[in-house]
């Protein structure tokens, strides 16, 4: 009798304190601006199992098993206690043996039942966790490039990997746990009391004290938690930005302080963590402590009951094992509360990305046009404002008409508005003020991606995708065939190099084409877009950051891209487009000058002095 009784109880002091290890290390986690009410939560718990409306059956069945398990662990003590009683009070070897083996068998369903729920929950959880990232992922697609603008990509990322994860946990814990402890700690207060209710009392005065105590240092641990977060948010920027940029780091030799830097932060990580550890040290000793005496008062007073025959030495084993169940139900429940307090923070992050309008509910007009199957690429801008703030105008009334065919160069100095303009006609944004129209169209009439898929971008930072050439150049045309790419690639200067690489079109270039040089990568770039056969293309100073050769190259891809297509480029070097149709002169907003080269320099206005102080300099240099 007392083997048994010493042995209950060390099982029951490592559960006791384990349970509050869970607890404690759940409220070290928690974050005060992710409590929220009790309202707020329970709507945003309906927003989260809405996911799972397509699993229902599979979700309600899993739930239904885990329920009968918890109802048949509530009966294991019962049976405890009757093969304990069978040995010391009728002595009942044939008893004691159907007991056993009862017991055994208890258990097997139990462990029968519980798997298959939690299989199974864990099952919908991941289902939904997949479409939810899905759904996520293809919104951000949709969404406008306003909308990225004023994001931070690590910001995003993170909701799609941590945010979906804390989802997850409450999708699969929450209502199968919340069934499961309140029949267990329910069950088990009900059982205790019919048991002996003086010494459940001992258990109900206990749970007060352990509740402020809680309380009290989950406000500090919390508090604590949220600066180690804030530190280590620090310390993931820091590596994010150095590792980001080795090259410029390499460049500069800032190895060292680089390594410094990150050092720094992580010491101060630490700093926060040892006082949290310290903190949470001290709260799961003293929340032992408590246990543990409440444990001996258990012992002492039920060994006075079993003593004066009011409680049996079965009945007393059967009293610590509840009241095991209750200290793990409320361990459970503070972790299940957090869970979903942490889920519902997470819910709100993504549910708001999900209220995002998408760039067609943005432009949203009821008399869009018919798709139509071709472009002939005639713009027109009628008095056409943008502002990013409303104070602040970067275009203001622009008036202009770019016939088919035709090439138009913009020039101005840096912030005259140039890369706004040239988002404007592919709807990447939406003027302020006044229109923008192609073919006689208005483009917020345009479907949106029917407008888009007649244009080509060729950015002066040109980002191609970590895969082989070929990918790289048939996403500008992805049902392109192997000859069409051959042919792109040849019109752009860019066959020759390609075949010299190990494995040719099937190279891999590394992230962001970091294996090629800045003419390579702007050469696959021009042959993306010469896949694409556009009818408006848009160069957005493709040549200003290559040397002589590379430009000399790209530049001859570009005049055969260019060819029979409405051009409109931005150049910084001035040689690239003398011979256009039109120059324009774009200064602080506004077109302050319109003409052929030899126009504008007969004008001797802005464009004549970029003239002179750009060209002349470079004739001497030659």
């Amino acid at each position: 009798m007392v083997k048994i009784i010493v042995e209950t109880a060390e099982l029951t002091r490592t559960n006791i304190v384990y349970s509050n290890f869970q607890s404690s290390i759940i409220f070290m986690d928690a974050e005060p601006k992710q409590r929220v009410s009790i309202r707020s939560l329970l709507d945003t718990l309906k927003d989260i199992f809405a996911l799972s409306l397509p699993y229902r059956k599979r979700f309600f069945f899993a739930v239904i098993m885990v329920v009968v398990g918890s109802a048949i662990w509530l009966t294991v003590p019962l049976g405890l206690r009757s093969l304990l009683d069978a040995v010391f009070e009728q002595e009942n070897f044939a008893l004691l043996n159907r007991l056993a083996l009862g017991l055994v068998g208890l258990f097997l369903l139990q462990a029968l039942f519980s798997f298959g729920g939690n299989y199974h929950i864990e099952w919908v959880g991941e289902r939904v966790i997949t479409d939810l990232r899905n759904k996520i992922y293809s919104h951000l697609h949709r969404l406008s490039f306003d909308f990225f603008v004023h994001r931070r990509l690590g910001e995003l990322t993170s909701r799609l990997s941590n945010d979906v994860g804390s989802i997850r946990v409450a999708l699969t814990d929450s209502l199968p746990q919340v069934i499961t402890i309140a029949i267990t700690m329910f069950g088990s207060v009900a059982l205790m009391i019919v048991l002996n209710w003086r010494l459940s009392l001992v258990i109900f005065l206990t749970v007060p004290i352990v509740t402020l105590a809680t309380r009290y240092f989950g406000k500090k641990i919390r508090v604590l938690s949220k600066e180690v977060q804030d530190e280590l948010a620090e310390t993931t920027a820091i590596a994010e930005e150095a590792l980001g940029a080795i090259r410029i780091v390499k460049s500069f030799t800032r190895e060292d302080y680089e390594i410094n830097r990150y050092t720094q932060a992580t010491e101060g990580l630490f700093k926060v963590s040892r006082t949290k550890i310290v903190l949470t040290q001290i709260f799961w000793a003293g929340v032992g402590l408590m246990f543990m005496g409440t444990l001996v008062v258990i012992f002492w007073y039920g060994g006075r009951e079993v003593l004066n025959n009011r409680l049996t030495a079965g009945d007393l084993v059967a009293f610590i094992v509840y009241a095991l169940n209750i200290s793990r139900s409320v361990g459970q429940a503070s972790r299940l509360y957090t869970a979903v307090n942490t889920a519902a923070g997470a819910s709100e992050r993504l549910f708001e990305i999900e209220k995002e309008p998408t760039e067609i509910d943005l432009n949203d007009k009821k008399d869009l046009i018919a798709p139509r199957d071709f472009m002939k690429g005639n713009i027109v801008f009628d008095k056409v404002s943008f502002a990013y703030k409303e104070s602040e105008r970067v275009l203001k009334n622009l008036e202009f008409q770019i016939k088919e065919g035709e090439t138009v160069a913009l020039v101005g100095p840096s912030g005259a508005g140039k890369t706004t303009l040239l988002n404007l006609i592919p709807r990447f944004y939406i003027p302020s003020s006044g229109s923008i129209s192609i073919d006689g169209t208005d483009t917020r009439l345009w479907p949106i991606h029917k407008l888009r898929s007649f244009m080509s971008v060729v950015p002066q930072e040109t980002h191609l995708f970590g895969t082989s050439i070929i990918e790289n150049i048939r996403y500008g045309k992805l049902e392109a065939t192997q000859d069409e790419i051959v042919q792109a690639a040849k019109d752009a200067n860019a066959h020759e190099f390609i075949m010299e690489m190990p494995k040719g079109y099937d190279s891999l270039i590394g992230e962001r084409g970091v294996m090629l040089s800045g003419g390579q990568r702007q050469r696959i770039a021009i042959a993306r877009a010469l896949l694409r056969n556009p009818s408006i293309l848009l160069l957005d100073e493709a040549t200003s950051s290559l040397d002589t050769q590379s430009e000399r190259l790209v530049q001859q891809a570009l005049t055969k891209l260019m060819r029979n297509r409405t051009t409109l480029v931005i150049a910084h070097r001035l040689s690239t487009i003398q011979h256009a149709d039109r120059i324009m002169v774009l200064n602080e907003g506004f077109i302050t000058e319109s003409g052929t080269h030899q126009e504008l320099i007969e004008y001797n206005g802005l464009y004549a002095s970029l003239y002179q102080t750009q060209f002349l300099e470079e004739e001497k240099e030659v």
